[in-house]
């Protein structure tokens, strides 16, 4: 049986290492306006960009560029050369959201493979079949498509490879198609600048033209205002009926702006639950446990094995963010023998230690720290904090860029973080 692939977001050189780390078969980013995520293409330099792609050829692994944004008349001639000069990078696939996208990347760059993005709103075997026929080779599937329906576009096209969404930030309107922030801020959802006006709170309003008159709508206490905010989807529990389906090729992690922890730990867990799918042991609240502790805005498992009219609760009226069941402390340098400290660490405080997939860590206790381990979870404690150059520090915090000393060397990009008490369930 052929697995299924685990596809992550990569905003940054770092956050596609991390993915990869953590268990990610394929990453997708983008440089440039012409990918949907603006903040997270700027973080992709073209130089760097190349050595993601590199460097993920090196493990057997992908990347996917993003080229999903609509282009004005204008910016034609600008997304020939964008085209061409990302094919030059050999990428795995080009993803793209119109039809004449579809066919400049045929003709500037037929040699990659061409992935039609969620933008697209693909939703039956209709609009699948004309997109293969125009020479894509995998669709991403609307985030409101629903298992059947994805099953049925795999027994018409059969060589169709198909994507869908399984966690992360959901849209208020239609995969995308929304006009909120161009009208409010001047910014265009489908060109990549959304402001993510759905996530503000709102105050409403009852005006009567006849005589003028406008009336403050009071709202019942803890109902809230946020009356546009989804929460993110999490279909974790849902991996085993989407394997089981047989339909799907690639489960997608939406998430280029997020934090490295984010990248870390969603690769971790989706990895996870595929591969005790194939072994006959999958349990979904071991998945949940672990995805809680990302920052989120509440989970809804939102359309795939629901209908919408059957849902409920896919909205937060109640807050925006929340803050997440952990803080990242620590991340581990190249050599494995310091960490950089992301949020605050101090003398003998037990840090939870998260490694990459497979990484075995070795119990230790020095001069340096302690690393030992309790109910299947590893820890440390630091006896000394120590920089490179041998100075001694009583605590370091986030806006500290020496690094430290670890008493053992650990793999790279392990995690150290500690439990918040400020989480939001």
């Amino acid at each position: 049986m052929k697995k299924v692939e685990l596809l992550s977001p990569a905003g940054n050189l770092e956050k596609l290492k991390i993915a990869f780390a953590y268990g990610a078969d394929a990453v997708y980013g983008g440089v440039s306006h012409f990918s949907l995520r603006i903040r997270s293409g700027k973080e992709f330099t073209v130089e760097t960009f190349k050595e993601g792609i590199d460097y993920a050829h090196s493990l057997g692994k992908k990347v996917y560029v993003t080229i999903n944004g609509f282009p004005f008349n204008s910016q034609i001639e600008l997304l020939k050369n964008h085209i061409k000069a990302m094919s030059e990078l050999n990428p795995d696939a080009l993803i793209v959201a119109t039809p004449g996208v579809v066919g400049l990347c045929r003709e500037i760059a037929p040699h990659i493979p061409i992935h039609l993005s969620t933008q697209a709103n693909v939703m039956n075997y209709l609009d699948a079949k004309v997109y293969y026929d125009m020479g894509v080779r995998r669709i991403i599937a609307a985030r409101e498509i629903s298992l059947k329906d994805v099953e049925e576009i795999k027994k018409r096209l059969p060589d169709l490879e198909i994507e869908i969404f399984v966690h992360g930030s959901m849209c208020f309107a239609y995969s995308g198609r929304c006009l909120v922030s161009a009208v409010q801020m001047g910014r265009v959802p489908n060109r990549g600048s959304c402001a993510n006006d759905c996530r503000f709170e709102y105050t409403l309003y009852a005006g009567n033209e006849n005589h003028g008159t406008l009336f403050r709508l009071e709202e019942q206490p803890e109902i809230g205002t946020y009356i546009f905010n989804a929460k993110d989807m999490n279909l974790a529990s849902h991996i085993d009926e989407i394997l089981a389906s047989g339909a799907v090729d690639s489960i997608k992690i939406e998430g280029r702006t997020k934090s490295p922890y984010y990248a870390a730990i969603t690769a971790y867990t989706y990895r996870m639950a595929i591969d005790d799918f194939y072994a006959g042991k999958f349990v979904a609240q071991k998945y949940q446990d672990e995805l809680k502790t990302t920052k989120n805005r509440g989970f809804t498992d939102a359309y795939l094995v629901h209908k919408p009219f059957e849902k409920q609760g896919t909205e937060n009226h109640d807050y925006t963010m929340s803050k997440g069941a952990f803080e990242v402390s620590g991340l581990v340098t190249a050599d494995g023998e310091h960490f950089m400290c992301k949020y605050k660490t101090y003398l003998n405080e037990e840090v939870e230690v998260f490694a990459p997939l497979g990484a075995e860590i070795s119990e230790v206790d020095n001069e340096i720290g302690t690393i030992y381990k309790r109910d299947g979870k590893t820890y440390i404690k630091f006896k000394k904090l120590t920089t490179e150059s041998g100075k001694e520090l009583e605590s370091v915090h986030s806006g500290n860029i020496n690094p430290i000393k670890l008493p053992i060397k650990l793999p790279y990009l392990t995690i150290f973080r500690i439990e918040t008490e400020d989480f939001v369930e």
